[in-house]
């Protein structure tokens, strides 16, 4: 529209300007035709022009006869020194455009020479017309092309932006239905969308449903094979503490030990393997207060004979790209810890993460805790330190569901004196919209 605009009013002016000189060239040679020379010699005009203006003082349209440099005539409109023709003016009797400086500002004259009888000095009869009256002319034109050339933009504006919203309609939509998928409100995209859309929520429900029966066909086989190793490990252990009845001890301790160790790594492996299977499954939100209200309140049932309290201060709002099963298995991993050696406190709360994406998750102790050196060594599988009935694989499970999810654990030293655990998991905004 501003190109368009531009285009137009420049087409106008040499429109105009063109018109305003063919005007002049009109009355040039209406001027000509009434000057005559008398007996005496002398020039008069036979009568007035025929446009008034010329008649009017400062009207902007003026005339001048000049002989050798001199003024011989001049019309009523005009005052103030002769007019000035640019130097170098055409010296024959064609005519010649000019613009000069006026009484009134910028003037566009006319003008032509002339040989009256058996002068050899021509005389140069000069008309023009103020400038300002084609400023004026194009100050409105430029005024009505801007209003209707604008209003015209806004129009165009207001219907494209209509037609976008109304075209984008299908995707709001369809963000809604993802984040219903994401929240685990629904497991598939459902509505009405355009034929154009269709197609591709047909393929995003077929990967949805896909990736679902995966994952479940995954757990399935982790739970066969954990029913099937563990019933024959069960086998082995009975086998192991029939030889320690017998007097065995050395048979029984390497049966024991090693059904021990394997049963160890079934449980590790099993783990990573559900959490691999679910991390194939569009990211969830999940409350983080929830799950830990869920483990806190199973856990208080399993060390009720413990006088210690569990402070869950993590705020409701909070929630995290997990499966609540993998979130709940990290969290119990380590509030169980926690029970183990805590005295009285035991606290969960939201700490600040490194980037955005991640949240921040400590949970502390008041327990003796860990020195410096063992925090990186009972991350690792199998690992503990000092005496512990555990299996040390808690935390190793804790680290390798943590990473296969895009976060991270470490430990540090609690304020309330023991151990403080601190996760980072994928953050997650539910989408209202």
């Amino acid at each position: 529209m501003a190109v368009a605009g531009l285009l137009l009013s420049t087409a106008f002016r040499d429109f105009l300007v063109t018109q305003f000189y063919d005007q002049l060239h009109v009355n040039l040679d209406e001027l000509e035709r009434l000057v005559e020379i008398d007996s005496a010699g002398a020039l008069k005009l036979k009568s007035s022009l025929s446009d008034p203006r010329y008649s009017a003082h400062l009207s902007g349209a003026y005339w001048e006869i000049q002989k050798g440099g001199k003024v011989l005539a001049r019309s009523p409109s005009l005052e103030g020194p002769p007019l000035k023709i640019p130097a170098g003016a055409g010296e024959n009797a064609q005519t010649h455009t000019y613009r000069i400086e006026g009484p009134t500002g910028g003037l566009m004259i006319a003008e032509r020479l002339r040989w009256f009888g058996e002068d050899l000095v021509p005389t140069r009869i000069i008309i023009g017309t103020d400038q300002n009256a084609l400023d004026r002319e194009m100050q409105k034109f430029n005024y009505v092309l801007l209003w209707a050339l604008g209003g015209f933009s806004l129009s165009l504006i207001a219907a494209a932006v209509l037609l976008l919203l109304y075209a984008m309609r299908p995707f709001a939509q369809l963000r809604r239905a993802l984040a219903q998928v994401r929240t685990g409100d629904s497991s598939a995209i459902k509505g009405i969308f355009p034929e154009e859309v269709q197609p591709l929520i047909d393929d995003l429900n077929n990967l949805l449903a896909s990736s679902g029966e995966q994952m479940v066909r995954a757990r399935t086989q982790a739970g066969n094979i954990a029913h099937g190793l563990k019933s024959s490990l069960a086998i082995l252990v009975d086998e192991g503490h029939r030889f320690k009845a017998k007097g065995d001890e050395d048979a029984a301790a390497v049966v024991l030990g090693e059904a021990k160790r394997m049963r160890r790594q079934i449980d590790y492996h099993i783990a990573r393997a559900r959490a691999a299977a679910s991390r194939r499954n569009p990211q969830q939100a999940t409350s983080l207060s929830d799950s830990a209200d869920n483990v806190i309140a199973a856990l208080e049932r399993l060390h009720r004979d413990r006088q210690f309290t569990i402070q869950n201060l993590i705020p409701a709002d909070v929630f995290v790209g997990c499966e609540a099963e993998d979130l709940e298995e990290i969290l119990a991993n380590i509030v169980d810890n926690a029970c183990k050696f805590a005295r009285k406190t035991i606290r969960l709360g939201v700490v600040k993460a490194g980037p955005r994406k991640l949240v921040g998750v400590a949970i502390e102790d008041d327990g003796p805790g860990l020195p410096a050196e063992a925090w990186d060594v009972v991350l690792d599988v199998g690992e503990q330190w000092g005496s512990s009935d555990g299996s040390g694989l808690g935390l190793a499970i804790v680290r390798d569901l943590t990473q296969l999810y895009g976060g991270s654990v470490h430990l540090d030293r609690s304020d309330l004196g023991g151990l403080k655990v601190i996760l980072e998991l994928p953050a997650h905004s539910t989408m209202n919209s």
